[in-house]
């Protein structure tokens, strides 16, 4: 009789999409810088998260100056501890999809990140708060501008991920 051990737990496919939100692939493992168990909460621009309302100047308006967004087909602002994952940092979060790190938060420290939804109703129905093992893909260098948003946008909307030859230009 020949013994066989079962593995604890089937491995995935780093390429594979997760769940029906995310319509874009997973970096490819060799992108992958390291892996990071975070709680991750959802956040909205209102005054629910923000203390600040429509009339308010810098409504909508991220830490690092950029327009807070969500699109599932290309990229996310999300807010971190900037100690932790630096303005610009671009991170794969299973569930959610591509977030460049484009803002901060007074209850963002440590391993904590905060992922944008333009309602609340998104937020509870799409996400709520959870631990998650984010992917960092590359680590930021303190800045976030529209014009990095919008080229790893492209590159995500174009491949379904980020190219590595992309990586190495955008940061």
């Amino acid at each position: 009789m020949i013994n066989t051990v079962k593995p604890k737990a089937a491995v995935k496919d780093p390429r594979k999409t997760y769940g029906p939100s995310v319509s874009v692939i997973a970096p490819n493992h060799t992108q992958v810088i390291r892996t990071v168990k975070v709680m991750a909460t959802g956040y909205t621009a209102g005054y629910e998260s923000t203390g600040k309302r429509p009339t308010h100047p810098q409504y909508g308006i991220t830490y690092s100056g950029v327009k807070v967004r969500r699109d599932k087909n290309q990229v996310s602002t999300i807010a971190a501890d900037p100690k932790y994952f630096p303005l610009g940092t671009i991170l794969y979060i299973p569930g959610y999809g591509y977030g460049v790190v484009a803002d901060t938060g007074s209850a963002i420290k440590g391993h904590k990140i905060d992922l944008y939804f333009a309602t609340t109703k998104q937020v509870f129905k799409e996400w709520g708060k959870k631990e998650v093992e984010v992917l960092v893909v590359k680590h930021g260098n303190g800045k976030c501008d529209e014009k990095l948003i919008k080229t790893l946008g492209k590159a995500i909307q174009t491949y379904k991920t980020l190219p590595s030859e992309l990586l190495e230009k955008v940061i």
